[in-house]
């Protein structure tokens, strides 16, 4: 079969309403080096109106020679209502899923751009969800961005660092006003203990376990 070198889009309509998340679906076919054309087909896809990035903080201290990294208990209603009683579940979930431990993260809303923007986006979500006071130029970016769903959403994770020094002691953290952000827990735990537990199961989130992993590679230096 000949090389793909393109996709041709036949139809494009985005489907959801004014919901946080649409739809996008596309029909389209391939376009191969020897002029043929592939059967159409259809690819759905999740859109967000709001922003199409998000940033991902570790946030992390330094006690001797001990590192601890800031993680969040937070309400997932898609983890909660999206898998129970799913009988394509390969291995059927041991929780329920009403709070997920994860990294402080946040969308990139229009306006963030450049590597300033990333910053300036990574230190809001840093106060509303932690209370600590980070500016964004003390955000790290810890290599490039990362997609995590590329079959699902196009969003792309950009993965940062910002480091609580000294006494530094934070205000309660206030959130972005919405219900999806009431009861979040903030639990300091131990770099390598952490990872461990993305390993063992403690921790299911991708995006927490790269960012860790990330975080440990910077600070071996």
């Amino acid at each position: 079969m000949a090389d793909v070198t393109d996709i041709e889009v036949l139809a494009d309509e985005t489907v959801g309403g004014e919901g946080f998340l649409q739809v996008r679906r596309l029909k389209l076919r391939n376009r191969r080096a020897d002029g043929s054309l592939s059967d159409e087909y259809s690819c759905d896809f999740a859109v967000r109106p709001k922003g199409i990035d998000a940033v991902v903080v570790a946030i992390y201290r330094q006690i001797g020679a001990r590192v601890e990294v800031l993680l969040r208990d937070g309400l997932r209603p898609a983890l909660r209502f999206g898998r129970a009683n799913q009988p394509t579940q390969p291995v059927p979930d041991g929780r329920s899923y009403l709070f997920f431990r994860e990294l402080v993260a946040g969308i990139v809303e229009a306006g963030d751009d450049g590597l300033v923007g990333l910053s300036t986006r990574a230190a809001i979500e840093v106060k509303e969800e932690s209370g600590y006071d980070i500016s964004a130029d003390e955000i790290e970016l810890l290599g490039v961005g990362s997609f995590p769903t590329p079959g699902a959403m196009p969003e792309r994770y950009w993965i940062c660092a910002a480091e609580v020094r000294g006494n530094a002691r934070p205000s309660a953290p206030q959130g972005d006003g919405s219900p999806m952000e009431e009861g979040a827990k903030l639990h300091w735990i131990e770099l390598d203990q952490a990872i461990r537990d993305c390993v063992d199961g403690r921790i299911e989130d991708g995006k927490t376990e790269l960012g860790l992993r990330r975080l440990r590679d910077k600070l071996k230096g």
